[in-house]
């Protein structure tokens, strides 16, 4: 798999560090300013990007009251679409100077358009990539005409059967776009670790031959850190100033520190799982001569015998290895042997006949 690159930058790949977003989503609360500050907040708590949404009220719904736009159970209980999506929502006019920002902060910027509108928006500020939100997985007109613009593309595959995601995947191939990734998402707000099944990202990427990662709405890092351990080369995570403030998005985001604490253990974890290895690594050199060998325990002269008294398997391991010590017992010594002294071929006579 190709590494993903922006503005001539891999910023996901095999062997690279995963990628963290930090998804700023609500939490400006209304507030240019807070976006800004959270903007600076998330660089220093060591994110890669910071994410927003692109979308009105309009563009994303309508304007109705009846049933079909109530939310009836979960943390916007009660809530009408529009109005949610009213209060949610970051206004176009601050995102220019939102990317800016993130620009002079030297963190990269990343929205999540919702139509065609969003997407033509967002090429005039010459984004470089997208972020498909995992409800308009299905979209695949949005999915298409976003793809088009030959940029890389980031699709979250919460809620999404295997069919569903394949659609979107060949709807991104089919307008010759090969910058896929896939991130596992539980599409619930917060999502619960016994619904996480991350396994299903491993088999993402073996299906669809992409990078993949994880859009996590869990609290805390364990979701994070555990996907990376399993693969994942994406982290995204909700991020806010303060929970205190209130808006649709601050139950399940993160607060500074604590996200400073995710990509500690995120980048831990990296370290963790490291390279294929076998044999001594420079950190256990200095503990590799207390491995076992066969010593002399006791004194031993020349034309004796060895036996389990006066040869055994001990530390350290200055002797011969211990897979040969049953065929050196009942042979004779070849010389003098004090005890304490690591045995070796030339120490072992031939043969093990009467003298």
């Amino acid at each position: 798999m190709k590494d993903i690159q922006i503005q001539g930058k891999p910023i996901i790949g095999e062997n690279l560090p995963a990628y963290i977003i930090a998804e700023m989503s609500a939490n400006h609360a209304g507030s240019i300013q807070r976006a800004k500050e959270i903007i600076h907040a998330a660089k220093e708590a060591g994110a890669d990007c910071i994410k927003i949404q692109t979308y009105t009220p309009d563009t994303i719904t309508m304007d109705c009251s009846n049933e079909y736009f109530q939310i009836t159970s979960g943390i916007w209980k009660g809530e009408n679409l529009y109005q949610l999506y009213g209060k949610a929502f970051t206004p176009w006019e601050w995102q220019p100077e939102l990317k800016k920002e993130a620009e002079k902060v030297g963190i990269d910027f990343l929205s999540t358009p919702f139509d065609r509108t969003a997407v033509d928006f967002l090429e005039d500020i010459e984004l470089d990539f997208y972020k498909i939100a995992s409800f308009e997985i299905v979209d695949i007109p949005l999915i298409e005409y976003t793809a088009s613009k030959g940029k890389p593309m980031i699709l979250s595959t919460g809620m999404a059967s295997l069919g569903e995601i394949e659609d979107a995947v060949c709807a991104i191939q089919k307008v010759g776009n090969g910058q896929i990734v896939l991130l596992k998402c539980a599409s619930a707000y917060p999502a619960i670790t016994d619904g996480m099944n991350l396994r299903t990202m491993q088999n993402m990427q073996e299906t669809f031959q992409v990078h993949v990662g994880l859009s996590d709405h869990s609290r805390g890092s364990i979701g994070a850190v555990t996907a990376v351990a399993l693969g994942a080369k994406v982290i995204e995570k909700h991020f806010c100033i303060s929970r205190e403030i209130e808006n649709p998005d601050a139950p399940f985001s993160m607060e500074p520190q604590e996200f400073k604490q995710m990509v500690l253990d995120v980048r831990q974890a990296e370290r963790a799982v490291g390279n294929i290895q076998y044999g001594v690594t420079e950190q256990e050199s200095a503990n590799y001569r207390f491995r076992k060998s066969v010593f002399a325990v006791s004194g031993i002269k020349r034309g004796e015998r060895f036996t389990t008294e006066n040869v055994r398997v001990i530390r350290p391991g200055a002797g011969m290895e211990p897979k040969h010590y049953k065929e050196i017992l009942n042979r004779r010594a070849a010389a003098d042997i004090k005890a304490g002294t690591p045995m070796s071929w030339e120490l072992i006579g031939e043969g093990d006949e009467d003298e």
